[in-house]
């Protein structure tokens, strides 16, 4: 029982810190050094995820370090991303090709997203470099599409989350980066964070109804995440960008090489 208290604290600090850890970093736990199924851990980190989000979006809030129309748009994909997905997966059971797709989800999104937040930078000095050569009203067309394009990433997030828990924090962090370069990483972190909320929670409600969550384990795991996530966000504000984007870049790559690790084990 500990252990799982443990765990929820471990994770807790690092959703707090860098908005990397729902499901990057539980679901492997979960699987990896408690024996879950893929569906099993998926489900009961959805609503962990939220629980702890939630206590997140709080500390965010009060900090103002939420961008809250970024949150709606990001919403307004990722909501009715996910509830098509729970139906689609009541629709087809937890059969093993479905337990293997959440294990290849995992893996493949954890690897992409490592290699694209240590890309970043120069993916954005790229992209800036291309704008100086074009209009200023070739300009505005492009910020006028990233509304639409936050929209999409989020029916991309809700269909991911729903299947394998990992994107609210992993991939939503990676997209607002790139989409929005000139916002504090503590700002994109309360904005992911927030996101998060509503799309966990209805993805775990869906995934409860599937059967799919161990409700006594969820507990043990918000016990220890609430002050886990209370002292990540407090560090997480007094950091300079310069230290906490490197800090999310390690978290993924750590997390990718325990994804490949998890792949193996399901695949022997």
């Amino acid at each position: 029982m500990l252990a799982f208290v443990v765990a929820g604290l471990f994770v807790g600090a690092a959703v707090g810190l860098t908005g990397v850890g729902g499901g990057s970093l539980m679901t492997p736990i979960l699987i990896l050094f408690f024996g879950f199924s893929p569906s099993a851990a998926v489900g009961t980190d959805l609503l962990y995820a939220a629980g702890t989000k939630a206590f997140g979006t709080v500390l965010h809030g009060r900090q103002q370090t939420v961008d809250w129309p970024v949150v709606g748009l990001m919403a307004a994909g990722s909501v009715p991303a996910a509830i098509l997905t729970i139906a689609w997966l009541h629709m087809v059971g937890l059969r093993p090709w479905v337990q293997e797709l959440m294990v290849v989800t995992l893996a493949v999104t954890m690897i992409v997203t490592a290699l694209l937040t240590f890309a970043r930078d120069r993916l954005v000095y790229w992209l800036q470099a291309r704008m100086l050569f074009v209009s200023g009203k070739s300009q505005a067309e492009l910020l006028a599409w990233r509304p639409a394009i936050t929209v999409l990433g989020g029916v991309v997030l809700g269909v991911l989350v729903s299947l394998s828990s990992v994107g609210a924090g992993v991939l939503g962090t990676t997209m607002l980066l790139i989409l929005y370069p000139n916002t504090r990483a503590v700002r994109i972190v309360g904005t992911d964070i927030t996101h998060a909320v509503p799309l966990t929670l209805i993805a775990g409600l869906g995934h409860l109804t599937l059967g799919t969550t161990d409700l006594g384990v969820l507990g043990l795991l918000l016990a220890g995440s609430l002050p886990g996530i209370y002292v990540g966000t407090r560090l997480g504000r007094r950091l300079p960008d310069r230290a906490l984007r490197p800090i999310i870049a390690v978290v993924l790559i750590v997390v990718a090489v325990s994804m490949i690790y998890k792949t193996l084990h399901f695949g022997a």
